[in-house]
């Protein structure tokens, strides 16, 4: 079922592009959530094609969406879509290219199947349990990298600020991208060694991309190095480290006293 499921998945993500990109750089109307948050017309146009379609092929399965009104109604269900429309909206909204559709589908609260679809520049990662991870059909794999110091890590700047590290990250090489999803897709295609962040993390963020670094051999768990479960009631995880098998470890010991 997760290859099945995998490519309805790509097939969705590619028709949320074709949509997305009608409104990009085209002055789409723009609201704030609260909290210096936004939300376009198209986060909202991108979410009701996926629900109408995903649901549609799959009508037992739940669904969560950071732009749907949650119910308990997926507490229920074997299966759950787990959706962000567009990650990055800010990206978006700026007409910059690193935004994200990011779908993913749990079972029993592990991940099962999952894509990161940049579209406009038509990057598309994606991994089903026990098939591996791919980038644009090709199979990607973390990095190989054993030694913590010096290692490429994905995060803002808040989270490397010294109180959070037992041992100062200043061996460690910083940067960012808007989108969450983006970010976990790029530690499983290897072009980075670890991704970070210790606020907690909405499910739609992560979802997909924990697939695909778990089935591209990086390791992903909270910010505590406890296991993540999706399809929470609360539908966030207490933070997330995600990072190649040999600096996982090391770089969860510099963090657990700020845990």
């Amino acid at each position: 079922m997760p290859a099945a499921d995998l490519a309805l998945l790509v097939t969705a993500a590619r028709e949320a592009g074709e949509i997305a990109l009608g409104h990009w750089r085209r002055n789409p109307e723009v609201w704030d959530k609260g909290g210096d948050d936004p939300v376009s017309e198209a986060d909202f146009a991108v979410d009701r094609h996926l629900r109408e379609r995903l649901l549609a092929a799959r009508p037992g399965y739940g669904w969560l969406s950071e732009e749907t009104p949650d119910t308990t109604d997926r507490l229920d269900r074997d299966r759950v879509f787990i959706v962000d429309p567009i990650d990055g909206t800010r990206a978006f909204v700026a007409g910059e290219k690193t935004w994200a559709h990011s779908l993913a589908v749990a079972e029993a609260g592990v991940v099962t199947a999952g894509v990161v679809f940049l579209p406009a520049v038509n990057r598309l990662y994606a991994a089903a349990r026990g098939e591996g991870a791919t980038l644009q059909d090709a199979p990607i794999a973390a990095s190989a990298r054993t030694e913590a110091k010096g290692a490429q890590v994905l995060a803002n700047k808040a989270n490397f600020e010294p109180g959070h590290w037992t041992i100062p990250p200043d061996d460690l090489q910083r940067s960012f991208r808007p989108s969450l999803a983006y970010r976990l897709a790029l530690v499983g295609e290897g072009r980075f060694d670890a991704m970070l962040t210790l606020r907690d993390a909405w499910e739609w963020d992560i979802a997909a991309g924990a697939v695909i670094i778990a089935e591209a051999g990086g390791i992903v768990t909270d910010r505590t190095g406890a296991a993540i479960r999706f399809n929470d009631p609360g539908a966030r995880a207490p933070g997330v480290l995600a990072a190649a098998p040999g600096i996982h470890g090391a770089l969860l010991a510099r963090l657990a006293a700020a845990a």
